[in-house]
């Protein structure tokens, strides 16, 4: 007859409490890793999605003088930046890629900067002005550097936009600040597919109309009022301008401009933080859809930026457009009304 042995079992339980504890203690260490691997990746694979242009490099020193402010003492104790900032803005109709061609339709041999705005951000980061250049402004178009060695012809005449279109990033920028006499710190550009996929990612965004839209050419329709539009709905309307004030670009100006505040607002009531995967979706988006210049090509320098301007809101960003009037030699074209445009420029210097 064998004895009941107390040690033994004890002896048991422990090994079997100690096994679990072991196997728990490798389950959350194997947990770990694979959550720091996953981080490592996403911001492995955000910061590889943004391509950049050195546009400082290209133009060199003949540009407008960087402004010179002195900061505050308020502002030397802060750790992030708190000067005036100039940011050119541009939204590319390039055709290029398979949602880029679903989206826009249209020839995929080139591309043109369909939306063109220069964002002034104040010193203390917290109001802005955004300024939108018309596309079918006649401008003089600069000789511009090309990547492959050469420049571009001086154009007279030109259209806005095709500067972008014959000199990519650097000729848009360099002729933006041909026409402003303003120094861009910064360039910003986002795709037709990564628009759509932000405000896909942000759940959508309420904009108000104050007429109809009846837009076969953006497949747009919808009645005045306020809706709730998704990324596509969103894309078409930044691209609207046939059925609406005269049917020219000035119209679609405005829609523009409602889309900014309305996509500001939305990422605002967004608390993006306690939502990790809606996070990621946004940051995605965002950075897969961008070219910047080398001064915010990396997340670290995205984030600061956004960081910077976590004081402004919607209600401190004033919208215009650049003053024009007819072109004389075009009727569908436009020019710089002086000395209106020269004025606004030079309050954003």
């Amino acid at each position: 007859m064998t004895g009941h042995d107390e040690n033994g079992d004890e002896g048991r339980r422990t090994g079997r409490r100690s096994r679990v504890l072991k196997a728990a203690g490798l389950t959350l260490a194997g947990a770990l890793v694979l959550a720091i691997a996953a981080a490592g990746w996403a911001y492995w694979h955000l910061n590889d999605n943004i391509k950049s242009v050195d546009i400082n490099n290209a133009l060199g020193d003949d540009r407008p003088a960087k402004a010179v402010t002195t900061p505050s003492a308020s502002a030397s104790a802060s750790p992030l930046p708190t000067e005036a900032l100039n940011i050119l803005v541009l939204g590319s109709d390039s055709r290029s890629g398979k949602e880029n061609q679903e989206l826009g339709g249209g020839d995929s041999s080139g591309a043109r900067s369909d939306t063109a705005m220069v964002v002034h951000i104040d010193a203390g980061r917290t109001r802005a002005t955004v300024v939108s250049i018309p596309r079918d402004t006649l401008v003089t178009r600069p000789s511009c550097p090309l990547s492959s060695g050469g420049s571009t012809a001086v154009a007279y005449g030109a259209m806005f936009n095709s500067a972008y279109e014959v000199g990519g990033p650097v000729c848009a920028v360099k002729t933006v600040e041909s026409i402003t006499d303003v120094r861009m710190d910064h360039y910003l550009e986002i795709d037709f597919s990564g628009f759509a996929k932000l405000v896909d990612a942000l759940g959508g965004v309420t904009v108000t109309t104050d007429q109809d839209i009846d837009d076969d050419y953006s497949h747009l329709h919808l009645k005045a009022g306020t809706h709730r539009l998704n990324g596509t709905q969103a894309l078409a309307l930044a691209r609207t301008h046939h059925g609406i004030g005269d049917g020219s670009d000035l119209g679609r100006i405005g829609l523009q401009q409602k889309l900014v505040k309305a996509l500001l607002e939305q990422m605002a009531s967004t608390n993006l933080l306690t939502d990790p995967t809606k996070l990621y979706r946004v940051a995605d988006a965002i950075t897969g859809s961008l070219t910047t210049d080398t001064g915010l090509d990396s997340l670290p320098e995205l984030m600061r930026l956004g960081e910077s301007l976590k004081g402004l809101t919607s209600s401190h960003v004033k919208t215009v457009m650049m003053p024009v009037v007819t072109a004389p030699s075009d009727p569908n074209r436009v020019v710089a009304q002086e000395p209106a445009a020269t004025e606004l420029w030079k309050s954003l210097r």
